[in-house]
């Protein structure tokens, strides 16, 4: 029992020494080693890792995913037209060098962001110079905002923080207050203008079909009158050589029928009068047996 107890003590103390000696590296994580405020290791790849034990050898980890930079405040810029904007915006930044980063700022992040935002206030200042009103706010804002990215990256390299900036978006462009009466006067005026062109354009094309639907009609009128003609013409051909052959065969009918047609036009009403002579020819099919005998 007096033998157990060293040897159960001496596992105790080099599993806590092992236990010390071990450290793990998540995918989400660098780690770096560090001994008596020098760095001896700097890890990237998520696994298990061995070093010495404390004090002789620290791990630090630092985030290795993306961050997001809010600015605290709307800060206030003047456009290429010397206009005062309103700028709120936001950065995307990620940690490209870990030893760098524990060098240049001990690792922390906060001071890291202070410094991109510092840089950020006077990049913005520069760049948003370059442009209008309009174009920040719609326009040319996408091309604005890869400008500040760019010249961003930049600079924190130039500063060796040992970060990387992914992307920085202008969250809301606003007017100031002075300016922003005379913004919305000219958009009003700019948007009045398209809608009067454009009228002047419905009007005009409108004209146009009217005129066009005018002459089609005219010329469908002109087809159609040509086209009635034409039928009656054929049909009075028709009726023509009808008569001509009923009258050929049988002319002692036909006159009487024609004598038929007048008397029936000529005494529609018992108002009616005529006033002929009884022995005029008119009245051949009515005189007694003149029909018959034809004198």
């Amino acid at each position: 029992m007096n033998r157990l107890l060293p040897v159960g003590l001496i596992t105790l103390i080099a599993l806590i020494l092992l236990w010390t000696c071990v450290f793990v590296v998540d995918q989400r994580q660098y780690a770096i080693v560090v001994s008596f405020q020098e760095v001896r290791q700097v890890v990237e790849k998520p696994g298990l890792y061995l070093k010495l034990p404390r004090p002789f050898q620290n791990v630090l980890y630092f985030d290795k995913r993306i961050l997001t930079l809010d600015t605290v405040s709307v800060d206030s810029y003047f456009t290429a037209e010397k206009k005062s904007i309103q700028v709120d915006s936001f950065v995307k930044w990620r940690i490209s060098d870990p030893k760098q980063f524990l060098v240049s700022v001990s690792g922390n992040e906060m001071m890291a962001g202070d410094r991109i935002l510092q840089s950020l206030r006077n990049i913005l200042n520069t760049e948003i110079a370059k442009y209008t009103i309009s174009e920040v706010v719609s326009g040319e804002r996408e091309k604005l905002m890869v400008g500040i990215r760019d010249n961003l990256n930049e600079d924190v390299k130039k500063n060796k923080i040992g970060v990387e900036i992914v992307d920085v978006r202008l969250k809301r462009v606003e007017f100031v207050p002075e300016i922003s009466d005379s913004v919305y006067r000219r958009m009003q005026s700019e948007r009045q203008r398209v809608a009067n062109e454009l009228r002047s354009t419905g009007a005009a094309e409108s004209e146009k079909i009217r005129a066009d639907a005018d002459k089609q009609r005219e010329v469908i009128v002109a087809e159609a009158y040509r086209e009635a003609q034409r039928l009656m013409g054929i049909g009075d051909a028709k009726a023509s050589a009808i008569y001509g052959q009923a009258f050929g065969q049988n002319p002692e009918f036909y006159a009487f029928y024609r004598s038929l047609e007048a008397y029936r036009a000529s005494f529609k009403t018992r108002s009616d009068v005529l006033v002929v002579d009884p022995s005029s020819e008119f009245f051949k099919y009515m005189r007694s047996g003149a029909g018959h005998s034809g004198k």
